[in-house]
């Protein structure tokens, strides 16, 4: 968005947006141990290295919101299935939309038969036929909820959100496809893909104020900080999964969560007494048997400890 300074200002945001995507399409080579800065994270290494030797696909980054130093970075740029993680793009293209004033971010939708779906979200069981979009988005942030999601999408466009996407120089990361309860051979084969690396840096500019701008970053760190499901990397934090929008013994956490069949996936921004981070961990597993699930929620748990031993 062009300031007072006119052309110039505006070609500094480009410059800016360019060297972020450059930042994000560089390749690097995966590293599989900790590296000597980052010793304290040695506890999730063995954790995901276990489940990669079980054949499970694990991913996983860390870095430091101070410093910008890369913490932890196992297969971070391999795509994996990330389930809904990937419905924050579809929330920074309804909070861009209501930055820029645009009428249709500010209108009250119904939900339609087209748009029903289970699983994840209070929507489905309320009475309300309509809710204003601020709302919706406030509830895709608190419970995942999947009917407000798809009735969004049905607002904004997926190829609105794709382009946004696109812009951002995301080249991993994608919501793919609206919310179904079962996906035929015509569907895509998952809701949302991502890489750790790029998802890191997403949540490492949503605290920066650097997507699209700080309004529009702010609001969607707003929606997600409601976030309810804190199992899996964060229930190494001790919060309320309830109530945990402010700061409770020094820590302040904003994460999305992902789970589908076989996937579980978070990513988020922990701040903490001595440092922050951002953090974005994804596994693919055969969900075989209750036993399988909990060895991978334990690894993921293992990665918020050392998580939250470096910020605390």
């Amino acid at each position: 968005m062009a300031g007072p300074g006119g052309q110039s200002h505006h070609l500094v945001e480009i410059a800016t947006s360019r060297e972020r995507s450059s930042r994000v399409r560089t390749p690097r080579e995966a590293q599989h141990r900790a590296p000597r800065s980052a010793d304290n994270f040695a506890n999730s290494f063995t954790a995901l290295g276990d489940l990669a030797y079980e054949g499970a696909q694990v991913s996983a980054s860390v870095m430091d919101l101070d410093t910008g130093r890369v913490l932890v970075a196992i297969d971070e740029r391999i795509v994996l299935p990330t389930a809904s993680i990937g419905k924050i793009l579809l929330l920074i293209e309804v909070s861009a939309r209501l930055t820029e004033r645009d009428a249709s971010g500010y209108g009250i939708l119904d939900k339609t038969a087209r748009d029903a779906v289970g699983d994840s979200g209070v929507w489905q069981h309320l009475q309300a036929p309509s809710l204003p979009v601020a709302d919706l988005a406030s509830l895709v942030g608190a419970t995942s909820d999947n009917l407000a999601t798809n009735v969004l999408l049905r607002q904004v466009g997926l190829q609105a959100v794709r382009a946004r996407t696109e812009s951002l120089g995301l080249l991993r990361t994608a919501l793919l496809d609206l919310v179904r309860d079962s996906r035929g051979p015509d569907d895509a084969p998952q809701l949302s893909v991502g890489s750790t690396a790029e998802l890191m840096w997403l949540f490492s500019s949503l605290a920066r104020g650097e997507i699209v701008d700080t309004l529009t970053s702010s609001r969607v760190l707003g929606w997600l900080s409601l976030n309810a499901d804190l199992s899996m990397v964060a229930s190494a934090f001790g919060l309320d999964p309830l109530s945990h929008r402010g700061t409770d013994h020094g820590l302040l956490l904003v994460n999305k969560t992902g789970t589908d069949a076989g996937v579980r996936a978070e990513a988020g921004v922990l701040r903490g007494p001595r440092a922050g981070v951002a953090y974005a961990a994804s596994v693919q597993f055969n969900d075989s048997g209750i036993a399988a699930r909990l060895r991978v929620l334990e690894a993921l748990r293992t990665v918020g400890f050392d998580l939250l031993e470096y910020v605390h």
